[in-house]
């Protein structure tokens, strides 16, 4: 059995499903800025109400990992950890940007290669790139935008870009086989397949050690921070 717990806080979206044996039957978001400190608790009282399940049916808490917000990724890892050491539970972790491409290919098909960028400050987005078939072809990287990004791939094939990020590509961007997706939101309910996959292989974290995947380290200046 598999009652999973999914915690998506990586960017401006706050939200939280809950899934069983990797179907999802709870589901509660929203995307109105950083305002998961506020929210990231209700949301899950309020899809464990939805779904009429006690905190002790829990099997397992899955939280994506990053890249993305320093801010939204470290209220999710803790909050999931948290939920996992008092509940005795294992944690799992999936990357952000995984859950992403994940949810882009139930949303258009096979068709493409898939993009998904998240802003990361000027023209830097943290990127990785899937095939058709979902599997990552390019690792997560921190990449600084330029007109030529990703050519020699998009001369093969299409590729969907997507995220908060993707817009800022979109405006230098004139290859054809460019696809963009500019009202993608990663969601909770992205993460469940790749959640259930890891479940029963039992692909858990180390509660104790476990950080967000920040991909760089986060600082701060006089300028205004996208975290």
């Amino acid at each position: 059995m598999s009652l999973i717990l999914h915690l998506e806080t990586a960017t401006t979206v706050c939200s939280v499903a809950l899934s069983f044996e990797g179907k999802l039957i709870a589901l509660k978001e929203e995307n109105k800025g950083f305002t998961h400190a506020e929210h990231l608790t209700l949301f899950i009282e309020e899809v464990m109400q939805m779904a009429s399940k006690s905190f002790e049916e829990i099997d397992a808490v899955a939280v994506s990992k990053g890249p993305g917000s320093y801010t939204g990724l470290r209220i999710g890892v803790a909050t999931s950890k948290g939920l996992c050491v008092g509940l005795n539970k294992p944690l799992i972790a999936i990357n952000t940007l995984t859950s992403m491409a994940q949810g882009a290919r139930q949303k258009h098909g096979d068709i493409y290669h898939f993009c998904p960028m998240l802003d990361a400050r000027r023209m830097e987005v943290y990127t990785s790139l899937f095939n058709e078939s979902g599997e990552e072809v390019q690792a997560t990287e921190a990449l600084i935008l330029s007109e030529n990004t990703l050519e020699n791939s998009l001369n093969e094939f299409e590729i969907l870009f997507f995220g908060d990020g993707a817009s800022k590509f979109q405006e230098i961007c004139q290859h054809k086989n460019a696809k963009f997706d500019l009202d993608f939101l990663p969601s909770a309910a992205n993460m469940i397949d790749l959640s259930y996959s890891k479940f029963i292989n039992k692909q858990f974290e180390d509660v104790a050690y476990f950080e967000p995947f920040y991909l760089k380290e986060f600082y701060t200046t006089s300028a205004k921070l996208r975290s």
